[in-house]
């Protein structure tokens, strides 16, 4: 066999000496050079030319019948269509079957005997044309290749076009019109880039006469009324239809009924309550009443007077138009992030300060963090250690404490204590020896004003200094300069004594306003301006103390302000009312609150910002503290982002009061409350 296999191909390949690798490198690749075209031998040409015209009588012997009938059946005269026409489906429906298809007069086309591995071993040495036949499934036949279509093989399979007379580098041309263009480059005459006398002349003798009145603007002609046919039909515009539908009456319901359900009859007790209401007040304009049958109902008295006022309405009441609009609800919802995600922010109780016998108005935490001092009814002024809870020092005085607040700068750890009619300036004796000592100096000190409104006397209890400002009226509101040195006292009463600025180095004090702007309601230093916030009832006003002006005056709609706290940052501010709401004010935007928050079911005392975290609080007297995550962006575009995160039942309400103040602690999360139940609660 390897021997009749060795001579078959000796005979096909005369020149490859009968080698059976080079019959296969011959078949995949005809040309062994890859960078040369594919170009047949003359002599290999003559061989398969040779080759195909005895394919060509073979086909022909061997098929010639198959073919007749093909050409009588085909659709076309011009070539022979497919003899398998079963269409585009699968060939395997037909794998157990004795036949592949059906013919185009629908007859079966009986499956050929494909032979076992002997046959086609002996096709491969005995039909010289074996190497380039190829298996048709569909027609269940054995197609040889031509040498054109041998050929077009071997090209596609060196990655040549399959076509000869193809060129893949013809010329192009593109046409365009002629552009004309400039051929000289001659040089730009110097009246191109000198201004011309002439024109200069000209337009001088223009300004001249429009100057005299000479030259005078044309008058314009009044434009004269358009009129339009009123009885006119024959209008391109047809005139707008102002004609709306009167309103439909609502069907009859239940009640309406002549044997209504029994929950619909009214009780005794409801007809007289019904007959002493009024008659805009009433569900129905009858009382439902049960018949056994529809026979039994009596006429209806009112009818007439019903019909007539429906026809008043429809005759007098106004109409408009109002269009509906199909919105989501779910898009009106703002997508806020998780209260998870925007932790830290305060939670739970973490320490409860407990001592005061009477409520507990007013509290300050110094600015280190680890003091809080409080204020009571019971009129006396405790200082607490932050962390451990400990009761650290008592003061007592004449009066109910109105006010405390600690100074906020380190070296001076000096409280300011409002009462009726005085201001007490008190040494805590919380900081070091050096800072004790500069603190002795500045309250031991003697005042050179002589105002006979407001006196500053130094005094000593118990060993440490004082300083007893007499101010002659009853201050509800302090409020320190960032650097310690001024501290603001906000008075109750609408005098021009109200608002006063005491400098506590040197003893002195300024009545910033001659006139009253009002019930000022609380003070306050910008936090990095030269700006001084007055709030009053309905109002807050911005004053620039360098250039002693009002900068901005801005409106709450709320009723009455109880609180304001201004952003660290400075640009932003929160003001608390009486009426329930906290209003957010961005004053770089307007002069009306940004948003509006009501979520408080009672008067809002207190808010405040955090100094070093994006939250603030407010204290409701619900006895409810709600925390709330406020981001305000550097980019003036993007809108400060405001979440509620958090509601903590803080204190127990007396005598209707709740929480009567809450601060933040100055480097921590932590937030500080008061309330009427005598405690003092940290919360973190």
């Amino acid at each position: 066999v390897s021997k009749a296999r060795d001579k078959d191909h000796k005979d096909q390949f005369p020149e490859l000496g009968g080698d059976e690798d080079h019959v296969l490198d011959h078949a995949e690749d005809s040309d062994g050079d890859g960078n040369k075209e594919y170009q047949g031998d003359q002599d290999e040409e003559e061989e398969i030319d040779q080759d195909d015209e005895e394919d060509g009588d073979l086909i022909k012997d061997s098929s010639s019948d198959e073919a007749e009938n093909l050409a009588e059946l085909s659709d076309s005269e011009d070539e022979v269509g497919e003899k398998n026409r079963i269409g585009n489906v699968p060939l395997e429906w037909y794998d157990d079957e004795d036949h592949i298809g059906y013919s185009v007069t629908g007859e079966k086309i009986m499956r050929k005997s494909q032979g076992d591995g002997i046959d086609d071993f002996l096709s491969r040495t005995d039909d010289p044309n074996r190497w380039r036949t190829i298996y048709d499934k569909l027609n269940d036949e054995k197609v040889v290749l031509s040498k054109e279509e041998m050929d077009i093989v071997h090209r596609i399979r060196q990655g040549k076009f399959p076509s000869r007379g193809f060129d893949p580098y013809a010329d192009y041309t593109v046409r365009s019109e002629p552009i004309l263009e400039s051929l000289h480059n001659a040089t730009a005459p110097k009246r191109s880039f000198i201004p011309s006398k002439h024109e200069e002349k000209l337009v001088a003798r223009m300004v001249r006469a429009i100057r005299n009145g000479w030259i005078r603007k044309p008058e314009q002609e009044p434009e004269k009324p358009k009129a339009y046919l009123i009885w006119d039909t024959d209008s391109s515009k047809p005139l707008p239809q102002y004609h709306i539908p009167a309103p439909k009456v609502k069907p009859p319901g239940h009640a309406e009924s002549y044997n209504p359900p029994p929950e619909y009859l009214p009780t005794e007790e409801e007809k007289a309550k019904w007959a002493l209401e009024h008659p805009d007040d009433r569900p129905y304009n009858f009382t439902p009443m049960k018949h056994d049958s529809l026979r039994e109902v009596s006429g209806y008295d009112s009818f007439i007077k019903e019909r007539f006022e429906r026809c008043l309405d429809l005759y007098l009441c106004p109409r408009a138009r109002r269009k509906r609009l199909n919105v989501d609800p779910e898009t009106l919802i703002p997508k806020l992030p998780k209260p998870e995600t925007l932790k830290p922010y305060p939670t739970e109780c973490m320490i409860t300060y407990e001592g005061h016998e009477e409520k507990v108005r007013t509290i300050s935490s110094s600015p280190c963090g680890q003091w809080l001092a409080s204020g009571s009814d019971d009129k006396t002024v405790r200082i607490w250690e932050v962390n451990t809870g400990r009761c650290v020092s008592v003061y007592a005085f004449e009066e109910i404490i109105d006010v405390v607040s600690w100074n906020p700068n380190h070296a001076t750890p000096i409280l300011a204590v409002a009462t009726a009619g005085k201001v007490t300036l008190m040494h805590t004796g919380t900081g070091t020896a050096a800072y004790e000592a500069e603190v002795d100096a500045i309250l031991s000190q003697q005042s050179d004003e002589e105002n006979p409104r407001i006196s500053w006397s130094p005094n000593n209890v118990d060993g440490k200094s004082r300083m007893i400002i007499d101010v002659k009226k009853r201050m509800k509101s302090l409020a320190w300069h960032p650097k310690g040195d001024y501290l603001a006292a906000a008075g109750s009463d609408s005098t021009a004594l109200s608002v006063q600025i005491h400098r506590v180095t040197r003893c002195r004090t300024h009545v910033p306003f001659s006139k009253s702007k009002g019930f000022v309601q609380q003070v306050a230093f910008h936090p990095n301006k030269p700006f001084f916030f007055v709030v009053t009832k309905r109002h807050i006003r911005v004053y620039n103390l360098v250039k002693q002006e009002m900068v901005k005056k801005m409106t709450c709609p709320a009723r009455w302000i109880s609180s304001i706290s201004i952003h660290p940052a400075g640009d932003n501010l929160i003001v608390g009312s009486y009426d329930c709401r906290v209003c957010w004010y961005d004053m770089d935007l307007s002069t009306r609150p940004y948003k509006t928050l009501k979520y408080h079911k009672k008067a809002v005392r207190q808010v405040d910002f955090s100094k070093t975290y994006p939250i603030f609080a407010s204290g409701s007297d619900n006895g409810k503290l709600h925390i709330f995550h406020g981001k305000v962006f550097d980019d003036l575009l993007t809108n400060p982002m405001i979440v509620p995160v958090k509601i903590i039942n803080a204190h127990d309400p007396v005598d209707g009061l709740g929480i009567l103040d809450c601060e933040y602690h100055p480097n921590q999360p932590w937030i500080f409350s008061s309330g009427a139940d005598t405690t003092i609660k940290l919360f973190g």
